[in-house]
Parts: structure tokens; C-alpha cells; sequence
């Protein structure tokens, strides 16, 4: 429904709809491109996005959008809609006199992208200012591993400017970045993110002691 209020708002800023080349979704998430088919409509401009989620767009996939979380009660309408144009890592967009390049940084999904501009940083959903990041679930593709080197590669790159999906632009902190990498890390051994994990060290330990014969340590009883 917010289509047409995010129209009104790029009119309000002298913008011609008929400038629009591109309309590019960054990754396959519903709050982001739920309303894909219907902006196509209007700005009569190509789709363009990854390979890697170009499927979960055609095809309008629930999952894998996020657009039916029934545990919770959430079913939003996903329309599919065709991707014109496949963006890869190193692809260079150019928008007047400027130029962006195009980042694969996969982790929170599969197929997310993020924008180069001189020292600024479109950043997707890899990092907040408060130092979260995009919702990690095995349902959608995320990959904790693919997402700590997505971190690690804005952190190392040069830019000075992060510029995400969710909240306000803010200036990169190093600081911050790296203790949202060692909470990352930690993520890798905790039952806590089910498949997404890579391991969870207790229950290696619990199935050697019972293998051995050995009875948990319950102190006094």
C-alpha cells in the first residue's frame, strides 16, 4: 500500500518518474519488494536484482520473501514479477556523473547487494547504526558465515558513509562493526539459530559422555 506514498514523495522532489531507469531490489525480502510488480507498473522501468534471489521474485515464494510467517500470523500478497536485468559482483552502474558499484554481500539472504558511491556505502540489511543487523532465518537463505564476511568486508573497505535499509545513515565505526562480528562469531555454536549454526559444541560433549557412560555433574543432590 505504501507504493503510492513513495511516489508522491520522489514527485515532491522534482523528480520526473520518467527518469527512472532502474528500480533495484537489493535483496527478496517483502518489506522491501512486496510492492515490486506495482512500482514496475508505474515507473515503467526494469527490475533488476541478483541471481541468487531472482527466483524467490518470479516466482513470488512466501518463504523465501518472508510474506507468510504463519507462526505469527503474517501472510502479505507477494506478487511475482519479472527481473529484467541480473546484477553481479563488480558490475558497475553509472546514474548521471556518478557511479556505483555493486557489492554481493550475502548473509541475511541470499542474492543481497550493496552500492559503492565514492565514500559512501548503500549497505542493505548487513548493519544498523546500533550495530544489528538483518534478521538471520534458515528459512530465508541466511548464512551466518556468508554474513560475517560480508561484515568484515564493509568494515575493511574504505568508505566512510553507511547508508542502510532500516534506520538513519551514519558514519562508519570500526568499533562497532567488529563487536557485531564476535556476537556473529559466537552465533556459529549456539543452538539458538538452529541450521544456521555451524555446530553446537554441548551436545558433542553430552553424546561423548553418554558413549563413555558418563552421568552428567548435577553437584549435590
Amino acid at each position: 500500500e505504501t507504493v503510492g506514498e513513495i511516489v508522491d514523495l520522489i514527485r515532491g522532489m522534482d523528480f520526473s518518474l520518467a527518469n527512472c531507469r532502474m528500480i533495484i531490489a537489493t535483496h527478496a525480502d517483502a518489506d522491501h519488494i512486496q510492492g515490486l510488480a506495482r512500482a514496475k507498473e508505474i515507473f515503467k522501468a526494469p527490475i533488476a536484482a541478483h541471481p541468487d534471489c531472482s527466483k524467490a521474485l518470479e516466482e513470488g515464494d512466501p518463504i523465501l520473501t518472508f510474506a507468510s510467517i504463519k507462526a505469527q500470523g503474517i501472510e502479505i500478497p507477494m506478487k511475482p514479477v519479472k527481473v529484467d536485468r541480473r546484477l553481479s559482483e563488480g558490475d558497475v552502474i553509472t546514474v548521471g556523473d556518478q557511479s556505483l558499484s555493486v557489492w554481493h554481500t550475502p548473509g541475511h539472504a541470499a542474492g543481497q547487494l550493496a552500492f559503492k558511491m565514492g565514500d559512501a556505502l548503500f549497505s542493505g540489511d548487513n548493519i544498523y547504526k546500533d550495530g544489528c543487523v538483518g534478521v538471520i532465518d534458515a528459512h530465508h537463505g541466511s548464512d551466518i558465515v556468508q554474513f560475517i564476511a560480508s561484515i568484515e568486508r564493509i568494515r575493511d573497505d574504505d568508505s566512510v558513509f553507511l547508508l542502510p535499509s532500516h534506520g538513519p545513515a551514519f558514519r562508519k565505526d570500526k568499533a562497532v562493526l567488529d563487536a557485531t562480528i564476535q556476537r556473529l562469531r559466537g552465533y556459529l555454536q549456539m543452538a539458538d539459530f538452529g541450521t544456521c549454526a555451524t555446530s553446537w559444541p554441548l551436545l558433542d560433549v553430552w553424546e561423548r559422555d553418554v558413549m563413555a557412560g558418563r552421568l552428567p555433574n548435577l553437584g549435590n543432590i
